[in-house]
């Protein structure tokens, strides 16, 4: 049997459909799904063990291009799939399938294509309040009752990453922090980077090493986070934002004692390698896509302006994280690492 999925566009969604992948996998264990995504997911996809393989969407985000997606379902149409599963909710998502005649074309309603979808459902936001659960839905029939727990993403990492290291020149002498303070959705998202840098002055006194993470785009941030550093410790802090791709990230954060992020993609990186966790949140919210990781601790201040999911702040002060001060991270931080140690006996049955 071949499933066809039309991923989505994010970072962090991409990461939470990895929950569908492994429940219609539980399922049909010799299910070949193939993932038609945008050319950044490769790295990605191939380190999800039940992907199949992956197809460029020959598309840009947001770009019709009736051509190229009829191009693209007449080759399609020659793989022989049994159904299409459409995560994004946009009537353009569900073109290709439409166009190769996959027979049974599955997505929730939305957008007026409802025509191009004959196994269209209609959510129940009560009943799957979550994105991963809406997600997962879409690989049982409908209305059915999700598996309890839910199979969360589980990311792969390279056996040797030596090789990594060297490239970059780095070493895990020093216990490793890696902090992602950007956010692809806009700046109301971000937590003030003199506060990253106070938080990474503490830890290197402590005696660790902060790993900056990020995009091309957060370059500057990470430039001035290590600006705002003591000098006398900003050579044990070093950004990789701009210089790895995802993979190379996936695998270098694998090495890390523990995450600090804001709400981003690289945040639900690190729940799906089961990092130790802190996540920032001011004009979002954990209750649609909280990372799925019970080695975690969210910090919101939950004041009466958010969240407001905005790409910016509408009342200019950015208080809901600028007053989430650099004390109460290192705080919960040392909360978490005391809390995962008091697990250990248990765990290994002692």
């Amino acid at each position: 049997m071949r499933v066809l999925v039309i991923g989505p566009s994010w970072i962090g969604d991409m990461v939470m459909a990895q929950s569908l992948f492994r429940c219609l996998h539980s399922q049909h264990s010799e299910l070949a799904i193939d993932v038609l995504a945008l050319d950044w997911t490769r790295d990605l996809l191939a380190r999800m063990p039940e992907v199949n393989q992956a197809i460029s969407m020959p598309v840009g985000h947001g770009e019709l291009a009736l051509g190229k997606r009829l191009q693209l379902a007449r080759l399609l149409r020659r793989q022989d799939y049994q159904q299409a599963i459409v995560l994004p909710n946009s009537f353009k998502s569900a073109l290709i399938p439409f166009f190769a005649k996959i027979p049974v074309r599955t997505g929730w309603r939305g957008e007026a294509r409802s025509w191009l979808l004959n196994d269209c459902r209609i959510l129940d936001e009560r009943v799957y309040p979550l994105m991963v659960q809406r997600f997962a839905a879409l690989g049982f029939p409908a209305n059915s009752v999700l598996p309890e727990p839910l199979p969360v993403p589980l990311l792969e990492v390279s056996a040797d990453v030596s090789a990594l290291l060297e490239k970059f020149t780095l070493d895990t002498r020093r216990p490793v922090v890696v902090f992602c303070p950007g956010a692809e959705f806009g700046v109301a998202k971000q937590w003030p980077e003199e506060h990253f840098a106070k938080v990474a002055d503490v830890l290197i006194s402590e005696g660790k090493q902060i790993w900056l993470m990020g995009s091309n785009k957060d370059a500057q941030t990470t430039t001035r986070i290590i600006e705002n550093i003591n000098p006398e410790q900003q050579k044990y802090c070093r950004s990789l934002a701009g210089l790895t791709s995802i993979g190379e990230a996936i695998d270098l954060m694998s090495l890390a004692d523990i995450v600090l992020s804001n709400d981003s993609g690289l945040m639900h990186i690190a729940a799906a390698l089961n990092k130790p966790l802190i996540v920032l949140y001011g004009s979002t919210s954990p209750k649609f896509t909280p990372p799925l990781t019970d080695k975690v601790k969210i910090l919101s201040l939950n004041l009466a302006c958010s969240p407001c999911f905005k790409r910016e702040c509408p009342l200019g002060h950015l208080d809901c994280l600028r007053k989430l001060l650099p004390a109460t991270v290192i705080e919960a931080m040392n909360l978490l690492e005391s809390e995962l140690q008091g697990r250990k006996p248990t765990e290994s049955g002692n």
